[in-house]
């Protein structure tokens, strides 16, 4: 399993990657990734949508079954990866590219501290 150290992880096994001072991008691991299976379907938040950490805000659904995604923080949903709706496969084969999934812009006072490290992350799912 990779987990990139530039990254901050849920334990609801999404990815936040910090962008300009106020905006983060999200996505799932490689490790959710490889579990759900075969991605066949994105369901992304809108952009203008509040979310809230903890929240779920997508689904992903698979041949194996259907998943939700949880808003890592705080903020409200600036970007989708359109890209995901003619190509969901993207999601697993490249979790941390091209398979983004939405952007947060962050609301005032969201923590990413709160959030685990590649080390944290790797030990909560036993890799």
């Amino acid at each position: 399993m990779n987990f990139p150290e530039d990254l901050k992880y849920s334990t609801e096994h999404e990815w936040v990657r910090e962008g300009n001072a106020s905006t983060v991008r999200v996505g799932i691991t490689d490790y959710a990734a490889d579990a759900l299976g075969d991605i066949v379907y994105v369901s992304l938040p809108t952009v203008g949508q509040d979310v809230a950490a903890g929240d779920a805000c997508g689904e992903l659904e698979s041949t194996k079954s259907v998943s939700e995604v949880f808003s890592p923080v705080d903020g409200v949903v600036s970007a989708v990866n359109d890209h995901l709706s003619d190509t969901p496969e993207t999601v697993n084969s490249d979790p941390y590219g091209e398979g983004w999934l939405f952007e947060i812009e962050l609301a005032d006072g969201a923590d990413l501290d709160d959030l685990l490290d590649a080390d944290a992350y790797a030990e909560h799912v036993g890799a």
